[in-house]
């Protein structure tokens, strides 16, 4: 016999190999189809509601590994009990009925039980497609290879539905896909996923949600970056934690501010950082603004945005003097960050989780400069670490007892 390959493509769907196989001696023929593509990322289950004659002639791909079903009848054909095809809905339960008919003279003659509930069960096949009722034709294929025509396309079909889904391990395994049999490695999941979790507002107490990020910065270490919304009040808050320990020494950050465009340098100021700016005799203490991971300008702006807010240098009872004073602090603090006027910033973190970005890295930055110093009694007392016992611990608590 001669076998013919024709290579196509199918309108909003992809490329398929069609073969087709003829013998002139018996008239014998056969047709089938591969994909001529991969295997997909995802699995696709097709769900078509068949409610006319009309759709009886859509088109169908419908590949070796793919499960047809019609779950008004029960009636399932399984992966790879066929060849893939190329038809319509009407050809595949023609198929099935040929099928079934096949070894209907065989029962009859051995199980008349069993040949005549075959026989009934073809009778309901042949009824489905004169389509005297509505029924659900599903193909679930985990290669993602098969197809059923919409023909509105490129318009929504709305009877048909399409699934696309994850493989499950033995789907995986049946298409002989390589399983990774490795452990997924915890850290590596977080950083690729934003967890969610419930809380309430701070500023409402409304139920609301918290999204939790793990995010590498470079150049520096791991950091946890946290963020509230409120969709009853609106509110919205963000922090940052470090993701790492304390570190063994303090970090003091200085950096000369002599260019707008160091208002967009990345910053992280933990709890613990201090900030201040010498020309403008301004200092911010510890674990106020909590922490963050914003630029320079976000973090001057919250500076601004602060000192605007204190109840007690605004108002009916604040002194004129103050006021002025406060609104030329405003005003200069202002200028700093249009890039006006040259100043110097810095962050004093006794714990060492605190960030400026180098624009330079790897190289050295000329105005920036990175201080490590021994922390002192106090700065540890603030810190907790002077009560703090992580060796040794144990052999002592069985000596006590």
């Amino acid at each position: 016999g001669v076998t013919r390959l024709l290579l196509t493509r199918i309108p909003f769907f992809k490329e398929i190999i069609v073969s087709s196989f003829a013998c002139d001696s018996c008239s014998w023929s056969n047709t089938e189809i591969q994909s001529a593509g991969r295997i997909q990322e995802q699995g696709v289950r097709y769900t078509l509601a068949v409610t006319s004659r009309q759709d009886m002639n859509r088109e169908v791909v419908k590949t070796d590994c793919a499960t047809a079903r019609i779950p008004e009848l029960d009636f399932e054909i399984p992966a790879f009990t066929q060849k893939g095809v190329l038809t319509t809905i009407e050809g595949l339960i023609d198929r099935a009925v040929a099928g079934l008919e096949q070894d209907q003279p065989v029962r009859r003659a051995t199980d008349e039980a069993v040949a005549s509930k075959i026989d009934e069960f073809i009778g309901k096949l042949k009824q489905l497609k004169e389509v005297h009722s509505s029924f659900t034709f599903i193909i679930d294929d985990p290669s993602g290879n098969s197809f059923v025509e919409n023909p509105h396309a490129p318009r929504k079909d709305d009877a048909l539905v399409v699934t696309h889904y994850r493989r499950t391990p033995q789907q995986a395994a049946m298409l002989g896909l390589e399983l990774d049999e490795k452990p997924a490695d915890s850290a590596e999941d977080l950083r690729n996923e934003v967890l969610q979790f419930n809380t309430n507002c701070p500023e409402c107490n409304a139920p609301a949600s918290t999204n939790m990020k793990l995010v590498q910065i470079p150049h520096f270490k791991e950091v946890i970056i946290m963020a509230t919304n409120c969709d009853s009040c609106g509110h919205r808050t963000n922090e940052v934690k470090s993701g790492g320990a304390i570190e063994p020494q303090g970090t003091r950050i200085m950096l000369r501010i002599t260019d707008p465009s160091d208002m967009t340098r990345d910053i992280l100021k933990s709890e613990t950082c201090s900030v201040e700016i010498p020309e403008l005799e301004f200092e911010l203490g510890m674990g106020a603004l909590g922490g963050k991971f914003t630029t320079l300008e976000g973090l001057l702006k919250d500076i601004r945005d602060l000192v605007e807010r204190n109840p007690f240098t605004l108002g009916d009872s604040s002194a004129p003097g103050r006021t002025e004073k406060l609104q030329e602090f405003i005003g200069k603090l202002q200028e700093i960050i249009e890039g006006k006027t040259r100043a110097h910033f810095i962050m004093d973190d006794p714990a060492g989780n605190s960030y400026l970005q180098n624009v330079y890295a790897p190289e050295e930055d000329p105005e920036l400069k990175v201080e490590r110093y021994e922390r002192t009694f106090e700065q540890n007392e603030d810190l907790g670490l002077n009560d703090m016992k992580t060796e040794g611990y144990e052999s002592e608590g069985a000596s006590g007892r």
